[in-house]
């Protein structure tokens, strides 16, 4: 036999005998970590009882019933963790389980892996629970390749977490991976914030928005409750944050807003006198198309908001407004009239990426 052709056949081979190493059994055995021992990223709050929890609610008062729960879900939190086994599994224990109509299952109770492949974040595999089977061991991903796999595991983004345990296979590894995201950045806002109607966790904007800039985005969206409330500025005047940015003119009528915004950057001026404050101008929504008065009132918050943020910015040190939009599609991204797709989602992202970067450069954040 030719040298060449040995060559190929011991290379098929080897190949063969690697793909086979890699099949995971079909009864495995599964071994599991608690989620919140591995590295837990994105709490705006690093210290709550319960891990998953963004808000400490017996300590911050004020929340309504339906704000406690919100801010109990684990919107924008994310384990990262490093493991050699072929497959990975999740095993929750849940509080409270969302069921909206506007959002996939997924996004809302299920769980967004991504796996690190050649210095970028990549999708892997997504998966909810069934019905009767929530707190069963649910199989996100089986047959994975050979080696260490750095994983990026995006919790749900409307429902409460008690427990969180991931299971890999017998006899693998499994152990908490250093974070590659770098600062800590706050952001406050709707349910744009907390990434109503999209398919999976992972793709709300603030988590697009983290993935293209490597900057560490801790989110505190509360869906259609965030008015600028001053308990809700008593949270972020205690979070431990490079930078804060508001989503603030989604949810507030334009009374709400003149009442409310001087005051509450006042109070988080006070707290935290020189990192940057940035607002963002809330989003056309499609709703206005042919609706006159959904157009006249969205309008007039807008206005609002371009009004004081005006003066704002001359006021205030290191207070800054951008404009926002969800991109080249965004008279049609809409899933429900108000709340944007995955794509119109990502144009959101994209449309701030530079300002914010721009903004963050200049406080010494690169």
């Amino acid at each position: 036999m030719k040298p060449i052709r040995l060559f190929f056949t011991a290379f098929v081979l080897l190949f063969a005998v690697s793909a086979l190493r890699a099949q995971t059994p079909k009864d495995v055995e599964y071994v599991y970590t608690e989620a919140s021992t591995l590295n837990l990223i994105g709490k705006i709050l690093e210290n709550t009882p319960n891990p998953y929890h963004r808000v400490d609610t017996c300590k911050y008062k004020g929340f309504t019933s339906g704000e406690n729960t919100q801010v109990r879900c684990s919107a924008g939190l994310a384990v990262l963790f490093e493991t050699n086994s072929s497959t990975i599994s999740v095993k929750p224990d849940y509080g409270y389980m969302n069921r909206s109509g506007n959002t996939m299952g997924i996004a809302l109770r299920g769980y967004d892996l991504y796996i690190m492949k050649d210095g970028k974040w990549l999708y892997a595999a997504s998966k909810a629970p069934a019905d009767g089977r929530e707190e069963n061991n649910l199989v996100l991903i089986k047959n994975l390749p050979q080696g260490v796999k750095q994983c990026m595991l995006y919790l749900p983004m409307y429902s409460e977490l008690y427990s969180l345990k991931i299971g890999v296979e017998k006899g693998s590894d499994i152990s908490p991976m250093e974070s590659p995201f770098r600062y800590r950045v706050g952001i406050f806002g709707s349910s744009f914030t907390q990434g109503i109607s999209i398919s999976r966790s992972g793709m709300s904007y603030p988590m697009q928005l983290m993935r293209r800039t490597g900057i560490q985005i801790l989110s505190l969206g509360c869906s259609g409750n965030c008015k600028l409330q001053p308990y809700f500025a008593d949270v972020l005047c205690d979070a431990n944050v490079d930078a804060l940015v508001f989503d603030a003119f989604s949810n507030p009528s334009p009374q709400m807003i003149e009442e409310r915004l001087f005051p509450f950057i006042e109070k988080l001026r006070k707290a935290h006198p020189d990192i940057p404050l940035i607002f963002m101008q809330t989003i056309y929504r499609e709703s206005r198309n042919f609706s006159t008065s959904s157009d006249a009132y969205e309008q007039a918050k807008m206005d609002m908001a371009a009004k004081l943020m005006a003066e704002a910015v001359r006021k205030y040190d290191n207070v800054y407004f951008i404009r926002t939009d969800t991109g080249e599609n965004s008279r049609e991204s809409s899933v429900d009239g108000t709340h944007p797709s995955d794509m119109g989602y990502l144009g959101w992202a994209e449309s701030i990426k530079k300002p914010i970067m721009k903004i963050l450069r200049k406080h010494g954040m690169k």
